[in-house]
C-alpha cells in the first residue's frame, strides 16, 4: 500500500458524511500529501462544483486545490465535446452542474424539439415537467446520458434517494435504458481520472464506501482497492457482494496502517 503513487478517494461515506469529517480522515490525506503522493478526490455527486468541494474540503483542514477534484460534470463536459460538441442539452440537475456546463459552452433547449442530449443528474427538486419534457425530448430522438448510477447517497441522518431516481423515472416512461453513464463505475471516469493523476491503474489506490461503484471501477480498473464501511456499505453486504476489495476497513482513519 505504502509503496502506491496514487490515492483515489470517494468524499460521501469516505471522507465525510454530510458536514461532518469522518475521525481522522484529515489526518490521512493530509499525510499522503506530505508524503509526495498523487491524491484525487473523485465523488458522483454534481450537486455542487469542484469549487465548492475545494472550499468543503479546506474547511476540514484538509490541503485540497481544483487539481485535486474529479466529478461528474468534468468528465461529462469532455465526453460532450468529443462526441456531441454542438449538442444542446436539457438538464435535470441542481445549479452547479447547469452553471458549469453552461461555462463550458453548450446551450440549454427551451422546448424538446431542440434537444439533442438529456442530462440526468441528481435532482432534489424533480418533479413531472422534469418527466414529460425528458420524455418528449427523448421520444424524438434526444440521447440519454446519466451522471451517475448511485441510488442513495449517505448522510448524518442516514441515506437519500439520488440519481438512480431520476434516471429509472425516465427510462420507464421512455421504454429504453440511458445511452451512456458517466460517473463511477464507468470507464470513462476512470480514464478521467488516471489522465489527472498521470498513473497507471497497477500505481494506484481507490478508497470508498460503495462496492458497486468505487470497489468495482478499482477492480475492473486494475487497482487496488480499500472499501470503508463508514457509508453506506454493511460487513452483509460484503459477504454477498461479486466485488471483493483488497482491503476492509472501519473508516479511512486504518488506512495508513495497512503495510
Amino acid at each position: 500500500m505504502r509503496n502506491l503513487k496514487g490515492y483515489i478517494f470517494d468524499l460521501d461515506g469516505t471522507v465525510y458524511l454530510g458536514k461532518q469529517l469522518i475521525e481522522g480522515a484529515d489526518t490521512v490525506v493530509n499525510s499522503l500529501f506530505n508524503e509526495g503522493k498523487k491524491v484525487l478526490f473523485l465523488t458522483n455527486k454534481t450537486i455542487e462544483s469542484r469549487q465548492r468541494y475545494v472550499e468543503k474540503l479546506r474547511g476540514f483542514k484538509i490541503n485540497a486545490s481544483l487539481e485535486n477534484i474529479l466529478n461528474p460534470t468534468l468528465t461529462l463536459i469532455e465526453y460532450l465535446r468529443e462526441h456531441h460538441p454542438n449538442a444542446t442539452l436539457y438538464v435535470i440537475g441542481e445549479q452547479p452542474i447547469k452553471d458549469e456546463l453552461a461555462l463550458a459552452g453548450f446551450r440549454e433547449g427551451l422546448a424538446p424539439a431542440e434537444i439533442d442530449v438529456v442530462v440526468l443528474s441528481w435532482d432534489r427538486d424533480f418533479h413531472y415537467d422534469h418527466l414529460n419534457f425528458a420524455y418528449q425530448s427523448v421520444k424524438l430522438g434526444a440521447k440519454m446520458i446519466a451522471t451517475n448510477p448511485d441510488r442513495t447517497c449517505p448522510m448524518e441522518v442516514g441515506d437519500v434517494p439520488d440519481c438512480a431516481g431520476m434516471i429509472g423515472a425516465v427510462e420507464a416512461v421512455a421504454g429504453k435504458t440511458i445511452d451512456v453513464q458517466i460517473g463511477k463505475p464507468s470507464i470513462l471516469t476512470i480514464e478521467t481520472a488516471l489522465e489527472i493523476l498521470q498513473l497507471k491503474p497497477d500505481e494506484c489506490v481507490m478508497i470508498g464506501d460503495r462496492l458497486e461503484t468505487d470497489i468495482r471501477m478499482g477492480i475492473e480498473a486494475g487497482m487496488k482497492t480499500a472499501l470503508v464501511l463508514s457509508g453506506i456499505t454493511t460487513e452483509e453486504d460484503l459477504r454477498v457482494s461479486p466485488w471483493k476489495p483488497d482491503y476492509v476497513l472501519p473508516s479511512v482513519s486504518g488506512l495508513l496502517s495497512i503495510k
